[in-house]
């Protein structure tokens, strides 16, 4: 029988709901995550912690702030100090070939966590969501809230923004929605009337949101004075929220000025509360807690001796080897479902968002 991608996620989270709460003698597990500066690596962080202790493992947990050095010199503490198992969020996903030669050499399996570590054999497994299906559903409701609020303003005038380039996950995310956006440019549908389009020009070096809001300052003053922006494809959250910015400096979200559609990724609570103000338009919901459960998973079976449960053999080519994967389908998030989606499942609460 053929499970879903969901089912499959269920089916993980029920195998480690179903471990044994030993004491914390299972062996100890690194984890390192890039930075505090975005609140879903915290939750990623606090969510891998609190399962692993559950099913029986200790934790050191360390976070880099996006210093790449800094993320280097916590791994090869990890290893020096004898860790049984590594999860590692990357930074840079190529800069840890030799740190991870060096986890081989002692014996200890790597999880990439959410962003792919490039040029490596010594990746064994990776834990992540369908990057191009974010990519692809972030377009999606682009196009949406465009017919939605723009419906006569055909061809539609949309900027790009990219994620980090040193962030392998940014590729699929950029991939996806392009798969849907360039037949609406080929045709005319949509106009990128900056001409910019590419990773190599609208990517956002460290995901970093003052940097969005710099280069959507400058879009705005060489290319609208005479236009209307009508929408933008933002890849993360901490990218809208400085694109937001930008837009309402210049009279957009007041007066007759429309809010452009906003896009976004990761259903920060600061752009939850922008879609409930109708700033910005939609994000996509990865559930922290799931993934969090499948790197788990996959650690405690490769401790065990077992074989982690995958669900894609043919998409994460890191330049080295095909690394087998677990992917996780994202939910699309706009003011009609948030509370469904987050406070239904439990993800936040009604205080939080208010």
């Amino acid at each position: 029988m053929k499970l879903t991608r969901r089912a499959l996620g269920a089916t993980a989270m029920a195998a480690l709901l179903a471990l044994p709460a030993y004491a914390q003698d299972q062996g100890t597990v690194g984890i390192a995550m890039p930075t505090k500066s975005s609140a879903r690596w915290i939750a990623d962080g606090e969510n891998m912690v609190r399962q692993f202790e559950e099913a029986g493992y200790a934790t050191d947990l360390q976070y880099a702030e996006d210093d790449i050095p800094n993320q280097l010199a916590q791994i090869e503490n990890m290893i020096t100090k004898g860790v049984d198992a590594l999860v590692i969020a990357a930074i840079d996903g190529t800069t840890l070939t030799n740190a991870l030669a060096n986890a081989a050499a002692m014996d200890i399996p790597v999880v990439a966590y959410d962003r792919l570590i490039r040029d490596s054999g010594d990746v064994s497994y990776y834990a992540t969501f369908d990057n191009f299906q974010v990519g692809v559903q972030q377009a999606n409701t682009l196009v949406e809230g465009l017919e939605e609020r723009f419906p006569d303003a055909e061809p539609w005038n949309v900027e790009l923004f990219g994620g980090s380039p040193d962030d392998n996950n940014a590729y699929f995310f950029y991939d996806g929605a392009m798969s849907v956006l360039q037949p609406l440019i080929d045709d005319g549908s949509v106009n990128i009337v900056s001409g910019q389009t590419g990773m190599d020009t609208v990517g956002t070096l460290r995901w970093d949101g003052s940097v969005a809001q710099a280069r959507m300052d400058n879009l705005l003053s060489a290319n609208y004075t005479d236009e209307t922006v009508h929408g933008v494809l933002s890849p993360y959250d901490g990218l809208s929220i400085g694109i937001i910015s930008s837009l309402r400096g210049v009279g957009y979200g007041s007066g007759d000025m429309e809010m452009p559609i906003v896009t976004g990724q990761d259903a920060e609570i600061p752009s939850i509360k922008a879609i409930v103000r109708g700033e910005q338009y939609s994000t996509i919901f990865k559930d922290t807690r799931e993934l969090a459960g499948v790197a788990v998973s996959m650690v405690d079976a490769l401790l065990q001796g077992g074989e982690p449960e995958i669900n894609d053999t043919e998409t994460y080519d890191n330049g080295v080897r095909v690394v087998p994967s677990y992917l996780l389908e994202p939910v699309p998030v706009t003011e009609s479902n948030w509370q469904d989606v987050l406070v239904g499942g439990g993800y936040y609460t009604e205080d939080q968002i208010e």
